[in-house]
């Protein structure tokens, strides 16, 4: 049951410890696919049948191919973010000089019992100086350098019976001992290569060091740290990468915060994918008009995981919408909107499938359970367009270490590719997809 592709997805996560990172996997396969990057404060000269990406604030991307003529954008949307824990500007606590804490907050939902008892580091980036200019640079500690331990049962005797965790006491990471105060910045200088005096900021996050594995009968699941959602990730750009014959516009859009609420200026709130599109159909030519036009004929997929039935709490799920791992694609539905997915988006998608080839399945949430929501709906308050929202169903979602189908990567791949490839036309009473 295994993908040919399970692989290397864990290795793009594994070198993907933050949003920046993911960022810096997706530049480097794409201009190994022939993209080239281009600069949000720079003139645009596009070209037809070429392709080009651009980045804003280092941790969302857009990425696009040119086509002869723009009659429409294919866009398949995702999120480079997942939830964690973030260190704080002053970053250290010390603990009556015997042990040193490193001082967080929360980041997103996290499951945070997940995170006790197993070893942690930090990425992200620093800003340094360099003589009159200030350089962003990605950073990893690339080795286990701090634990959040748990409190031992016979001083918490109830903890089995439920426990409220509160982050600032609770989740707060060990460091090191009292003669470790005052080092971690150090640390992260020499992990970036600077002098500690010349970081002038740091956006630092811990991630599990844990590595992603194959398990299960016949490797047919596939478990790792941010499952949600840089499974969709991966499997959107390479898809795209393997498309050919794009006649529509097909986009790439990797945008951060979505587990914050995605009002950022690098999340799918902000104007970074219109601002994007109408600059490309600025610099093609068109007029206001032909813009809406292309937008009339546009279509937008919505890439985030959703939930599986979960084995040992079948009652948490719907009785008859719920998705299983590895059967295929899950289509998103839900009434108040939480979900852009309606019956022309998922039927239009629905034989996007039919002609890769692929499973698709369904999930809403159960009636009296409120779900989760994902960008779809909060991008389409920026720019409007025919939507649908999918993902792949995994276990344990905002858990440390999350489990999904090892086969549904590579279903959403080969979706993503044909969805690239096709042409979504409106017709009397309907729609054509060839």
């Amino acid at each position: 049951m295994q993908s040919c592709y399970s692989k290397e997805l864990l290795e793009f996560i594994e070198n993907s410890p933050t949003c920046f990172h993911v960022v810096g996997m997706l530049e480097k396969m794409l201009r190994e696919a022939g993209f080239e990057k281009l600069q949000e404060n720079s003139r645009w000269l596009l070209e037809a049948g070429r392709k080009y990406y651009v980045t804003r604030n280092g941790s969302s991307i857009i990425a696009f191919c040119v086509p002869e003529v723009i009659d429409g954008f294919h866009i398949i949307a995702s999120h480079s973010d997942s939830p964690t824990f973030k260190v704080k500007e002053i970053p250290e606590i010390g603990v009556e000089k015997k042990y040193t804490k490193l001082n967080v907050e929360g980041y997103g939902g996290m499951l945070m019992s997940t995170w006790f008892d197993r070893p942690l580091s930090v990425a992200g980036r620093i800003l340094a100086r360099e003589n009159k200019r200030i350089v962003s640079k990605l950073v990893n500690v690339d080795r286990d350098l701090l634990i959040i331990p748990s409190l031992a049962i016979h001083m918490n005797r109830g903890v089995n019976d439920g426990y409220k965790f509160n982050i600032q006491k609770d989740l707060l990471p060990l460091y090191g001992d009292g003669e470790s105060a005052g080092t971690f910045m150090k640390v992260i200088a020499e992990a970036a290569g600077v002098d500690v005096r010349d970081i002038m900021g740091h956006d630092l996050f811990l991630y599990p060091r844990v590595r992603g594995s194959l398990w299960g009968k016949d490797n047919c699941y596939i478990s790792s740290a941010r499952l949600d959602d840089l499974q969709c990730v991966f499997s959107s750009a390479k898809g795209m990468i393997m498309a050919e014959n794009c006649s529509q516009a097909a986009m790439l859009a990797v945008l951060d915060n979505e587990e914050v609420g995605s009002t950022t200026k690098q999340g799918a709130a902000s104007d970074f994918l219109k601002e994007t599109i109408f600059r490309i159909c600025c610099e093609r030519g068109m007029d206001a008009v032909e813009r809406s036009r292309a937008m009339a004929s546009s279509f937008m997929i919505s890439a985030d995981n959703a939930q599986a039935a979960h084995p040992n709490y079948m009652e948490k799920s719907d009785a008859l919408n719920r998705p299983f791992m590895n059967e295929g694609i899950v289509i998103k539905y839900n009434a108040n909107q939480k979900y852009t997915s309606d019956a022309v988006s998922s039927a239009i998608f629905k034989m996007i499938c039919e002609k890769a080839g692929v499973p698709y399945q369904v999930y809403m949430n159960r009636s009296d359970i409120p779900g989760g929501s994902t960008l779809g709906n909060i991008a389409g308050t920026q720019i409007s367009m025919n939507t649908v929202d999918i993902g792949l169903a995994q276990l344990a979602m905002h858990s440390a270490y999350e489990t999904a189908g090892a086969k549904d990567t590579e279903y959403l791949i080969k979706a993503s590719r044909q969805f690239f490839e096709s042409i979504i036309q409106s017709a009397e009473n309907g729609y054509e997809i060839r």
